[in-house]
């Protein structure tokens, strides 16, 4: 089953008519406006064919939760890992391997300046 911030919903605090183009802009990061003038070219291109897959979605899609993200920074990281969730692992694993780094050249800055800590150490080795 997929995580609540991996699902795509109805945004109906952003919508126009159903919500289903501020959904889609809010699971794809792109700006409502541009959704939604992208599916007006595509419904007259299709003459009008994709007018019924907008109510079938709308009616098919859950309503959005009120509270799915806590602040705009993680709305913003969501809609990264929706976008390329390999990325976005490669940029945490890249976090992780530097705050690891900088937490190995404060250990070996603190034994370094105590040598009676430094003692303890090789003792227990």
């Amino acid at each position: 089953m997929n995580s609540p911030r991996t699902t795509l919903y109805r945004d109906k605090q952003n919508a126009k008519l159903m919500g289903v183009c501020s959904g889609i802009a809010d699971y794809t990061g792109v700006d409502a406006f541009w959704v939604r003038l992208g599916f007006l070219a595509l419904t007259f291109i299709s003459g009008g064919s994709t007018i019924p897959f907008y109510f079938l979605a709308g009616i098919l899609l859950n309503k959005k939760p009120a509270h799915l993200y806590s602040e705009p920074d993680e709305q913003r990281y969501w809609q990264r890992v929706r976008q390329n969730p390999k990325r976005t692992a490669r940029e945490i694993r890249a976090k992780m391997k530097d705050v690891d780094r900088r937490l190995a050249d404060v250990e070996a800055y603190y034994v370094s300046s105590n040598p009676r800590l430094t003692a303890e150490i090789e003792r227990l080795r």
